[in-house]
Parts: C-alpha cells; structure tokens; sequence
C-alpha cells in the first residue's frame, strides 16, 4: 500500500461512523460505474432466466437464513 493510500485511509477512519458509510456507498457506486457493459447485460439475463424458474416452480428458492448459516460455518 503507498503512503499517501495509508494517510488517507487512517484519516478516513477517524470519521464518524455516518461519515465512513456515506464515503463506502461514493466509492462502491463508482466502481459500479465502471462495470462492463458485457457483463452486465449477462447478469441480467441470468437473473431474467432464474426468476423465471423460480416462478415456474422448475428449481426450488433456499431460505437466506439457512444460506447465510451455511456461508458462516464454511468462513469459520
């Protein structure tokens, strides 16, 4: 990490917490600016074509609980 990058992040986390969230959402919808317009559209696509399935009652949703469970077990 350089550092000017270290500076500004030890600076940024002295902010309030209020502060810290707004600067995250600025920086996370700039990289999603500069998303690629490809993929993109292939997401939505997949999206389009498992909500149609779930709708159509072809596949079967997971309860987010038993996923997030899940995803907490597999991190630990």
């Amino acid at each position: 990490m350089s550092s000017a990058l270290k500076k500004i992040e030890d600076e940024v986390l002295k902010l309030p917490a209020r502060s810290r969230a707004r600067l995250a959402q600025r920086l996370l919808a700039s990289l999603e600016e500069a998303a690629d317009p490809e993929a993109e559209s292939a997401w939505r696509a997949e999206v389009g074509k498992r909500s149609s399935e779930l709708m159509r009652g072809d596949v079967k949703g997971i309860p987010a609980n038993r996923v997030f469970k899940k995803a907490r077990t597999a991190l630990r």
